[in-house]
């Protein structure tokens, strides 16, 4: 049994069961078709923990569109654009202007240069030099909530920090790498395992080309919600019979972070049960 689909009933189950329901409170998504307010049942604070070295935590209770995760993951971190034109979906088309932007979001912080005592860096480029050069620094981290930059964003960032923390392992004295993904809302039936899966796989990419193995994946959701109209939809997925978790494949031979493309990870042996379709989206 995937212990994926397992974090993901308990997680359902509570919402369900425990949430605070925000009908008739003032929100601001909306449903695109009628342009009624989109209301949700949510739990604050929630915290899920993954061990990267027993299991990938993919969902088998339906199929988390892999290639499509990492494309979009690549997107925001190593090509750090903005632009849906360097993007091989349309996940983010309802928040792109006419030429593509989605203004001073996602990609274009990670992108962002600062002044460090070493030197200018941006972020992912300042990760990966400290898991290098000073691994048990616990100043490994990011942060694409840039208030002043808010007004020029399309979409304010859902997942918006990752901290990275080194220990070692007992028995070969190697080094572990270890996340944590902040993330201040999650629609748990659209992207609680997309976002899951992502950094899974970040976490994967900079623990190889950095010479280490991979530890625990920690997803904090300060706002996990399941939207009105998505209710029916969760208590019929979580209904469902967790299969046994893919095996992870990641290229050996790729070194440099930029060198990673969507082919060099796989998921092996991936089985699922059917997709869930024609999800309404709120936006």
């Amino acid at each position: 049994m995937s212990y994926a689909d397992e974090v993901f009933i308990n997680m359902c189950t509570s919402i369900l069961e425990n949430g605070t329901d925000t009908k008739g409170e003032k929100v601001r998504p909306i449903w695109e078709d009628t342009n009624e307010p989109a209301y949700t049942i949510k739990n604050f604070g929630v915290v899920n923990r993954y061990d990267l070295s027993k299991e990938f935590p993919a969902l088998t209770l339906r199929p988390t569109g892999f290639k499509n995760c990492v494309d979009e993951i690549l997107w925001i971190w190593q090509k750090k654009s903005n632009n849906i034109k360097d993007l091989n979906s349309h996940i983010w088309d309802e928040w792109a202007d006419e030429k593509g932007s989605i203004g001073t979001a996602y990609g274009y912080q990670i992108g962002k240069k600062s002044r460090y005592k070493e030197g200018w860096f941006d972020q992912i480029d300042r990760v990966i030099y400290d898991l290098k050069n000073n691994p048990y620094s616990r100043r490994i981290m990011t942060n694409i909530y840039c208030h002043e930059d808010l007004h020029l964003m399309n979409l304010y960032p859902c997942a918006y920090s990752m901290t990275f923390n080194v220990t070692a392992d007992k028995e070969d004295g190697g080094l572990i790498l270890n996340s944590i993904l902040n993330q201040r809302s999650n629609d748990i039936l659209t992207a609680n395992n997309w976002n899951v899966v992502q950094y899974a796989v970040l976490t994967h990419m900079l623990a190889q080309v950095c010479g280490m193995k991979v530890g625990e994946f920690v997803h904090v959701i300060a706002d996990a919600h399941i939207y009105d109209r998505h209710v029916p939809i969760i208590k019929e997925l979580i209904k469902r019979e967790p299969l046994e978790a893919p095996e992870f494949w990641i290229n050996p031979e790729i070194k440099d972070f930029y060198d990673f493309t969507v082919d060099d990870v796989k998921l092996i042996n991936y089985k699922t049960h059917a997709q869930v379709k024609n999800i309404p989206v709120a936006v």
